[in-house]
């Protein structure tokens, strides 16, 4: 792994990432601020980054840019991610 890559990968498992937004939403597919997630701005845009750089696991995540705070998830502006219940396949 290169150290660019190295500082990309997610420092968060994928079930403990979908655990946390589990709590933050009423069912899969709700929409949840990133600023929801209780974690540094920094991590957010790493974490979540890291796992849209996967398409396995990039297109269970759907990003929008409401209102709110702004992060770069994978160069592109996101506020808010809802994610399909079908990631729980990948687990």
């Amino acid at each position: 792994m290169s150290v660019e890559a190295a500082g990309r990968a997610p420092m968060m498992s994928l079930r403990e990432l979908v655990n946390r937004y589990r709590a933050l939403v009423a069912e899969y597919g709700d929409e949840v601020p990133l600023s929801g997630f209780d974690l540094t701005h920094a991590e957010i845009e790493q974490i979540f980054s890291g796992y849209d750089e996967d398409y396995h696991i990039s297109r269970f995540f759907h990003f929008a840019e409401k209102d709110g705070e702004k992060f770069l998830i994978d160069g592109v502006a996101a506020t808010h991610v809802a994610i399909d219940g079908e990631i729980e396949t990948i687990f």
